[in-house]
């Protein structure tokens, strides 16, 4: 059975989150989490929390055993862009944009 936790509007580009997505993609939710807690990048405790939840969320609302749960499937889309301005020289202004994703994890397990 397959559980999907969902975090919406993260204030990192998914280009970035997607490194991280990659190395965890397939392996136990387990293992995974402890991929991503000594992981140097940021987006890395973002992804942490996410794949916990899923797993909370197999283990307390589907009754499935945590000890058995993998990552199905990690997808980062992209959500809103913040369109900002920056000053440059000789008084010219440079496009500045700020990229949020949103970021889904599946795992899927089997039941007690």
């Amino acid at each position: 059975m397959e559980v999907r936790a969902l975090a919406s509007n993260q204030p990192v580009a998914p280009r970035k989150v997607r490194l991280v997505l990659q190395m965890i993609l397939g392996r136990p939710v387990e293992e995974a989490l402890t991929l991503l807690e000594f992981m140097p990048q940021a987006s890395a405790r973002i992804v942490w929390k996410v794949v916990k939840s899923a797993a909370a969320n197999a283990e307390n609302n589907f009754d499935l055993n945590p000890d058995a749960l993998r990552v199905k499937k990690a997808v980062a889309g992209d959500a809103r862009t913040l369109k900002r301005f920056g000053a440059r020289s000789r008084g010219r202004v440079a496009p500045m944009v700020k990229r949020y994703s949103h970021i889904e994890v599946v795992v899927e397990g089997e039941q007690f």
